[in-house]
């Protein structure tokens, strides 16, 4: 955005057009966000999200709701959701590092889900008072957190220590065993690194704003849900989820977005009210 007006002062545009065109290309941004939210809450038949209702109804066993933190810069960090069965990705959000931020992910989360279903999150303190708060005693819910060795001397690659176990609680409900897993969740983490290349490590392609990255965040899970055909299943995860019934394209998703409309600015009014004082 700050590129198109710089590019627009060159051209010599005015002030109120440059205006303008930063108001229209903020609400482009929003409004990949708002179609997802729309698209997940008021789908009729298959439930308000995910697969988690679609399993239970055809009698499989519950679905698994993977969670993980994932930390951004100036103190944000991303807070996503991954269904385990259609891989869809029911909510996410981006904020403060800290237990409000969750808080209020856990109860958006909550209103996309119509049945009881299975969560397990790394062991993130955070995640107990939210989940609680969030779904009371009405969850199957289970926390992983990963043993790692110590790390070796004169290491320099910039990645955690080997793995060495795991260490299951069971928080609330009766989890499945066979379901606590963050692995899918983790796998997804390097889609979305690879597909935004602003949470790449070590380099100067990071978000200078936040409301930047979170559209940057929103216009990648819509494109993912929607969009993008997962390798393993063969179709999209909206798809494999009943939210809809084809791949979407380009087309499709940008005709999401609202028409732009031309609004007085306050440059604008102060032009207007200089004029008639002027008479």
């Amino acid at each position: 955005m700050q590129q198109r007006m710089q590019e627009g002062q060159v051209k010599g545009a005015s002030e109120t057009q440059v205006v303008l065109a930063a108001q229209r290309t903020e609400a482009r941004l929003e409004a990949a966000q708002r179609a997802m939210s729309k698209a997940g809450r008021n789908e009729p038949s298959q439930g308000e999200i995910a697969s988690g209702e679609r399993a239970m109804a055809r009698g499989a066993t519950e679905a698994q709701l993977e969670t993980v933190v994932q930390h951004t810069p100036s103190d944000r960090s991303l807070v996503v959701a991954l269904d385990a069965d259609s891989k869809l990705i029911p909510c996410w959000r981006v904020g403060k590092r800290g237990a409000q931020t969750t808080v209020d992910f856990m109860l958006d989360l909550k209103s996309r889900l119509r049945n009881r279903v299975q969560i397990t999150t790394d062991g993130h303190r955070v995640y107990l008072d939210a989940v609680e708060n969030a779904f009371g005693a009405d969850i199957d819910y289970a926390q992983l957190q990963k043993i790692y060795g110590a790390v070796v001397e004169n290491e320099t690659r910039y990645s955690p220590a080997k793995c060495i176990g795991c260490d299951m609680k069971v928080v609330s409900g009766n989890p499945d065993p066979k379901h606590v897993s963050t692995s899918y969740v983790e796998r997804q983490n390097l889609t979305m690194r690879m597909h935004m290349r602003r949470f790449t490590r070590l380099t100067n392609g990071f978000s200078k704003k936040v409301d930047n990255h979170r559209h940057s965040v929103a216009l990648h899970y819509m494109f993912y849900n929607f969009c993008r055909i997962h390798q393993t299943l063969k179709v999209t995860p909206a798809m494999e989820a009943g939210v809809t019934d084809h791949v979407w394209n380009i087309e499709e998703l940008c005709a999401l977005l609202p028409k732009p409309t031309v609004s007085s600015s306050k440059i604008e009014k102060k032009l207007i009210a200089k004029a008639l004082s002027t008479r």
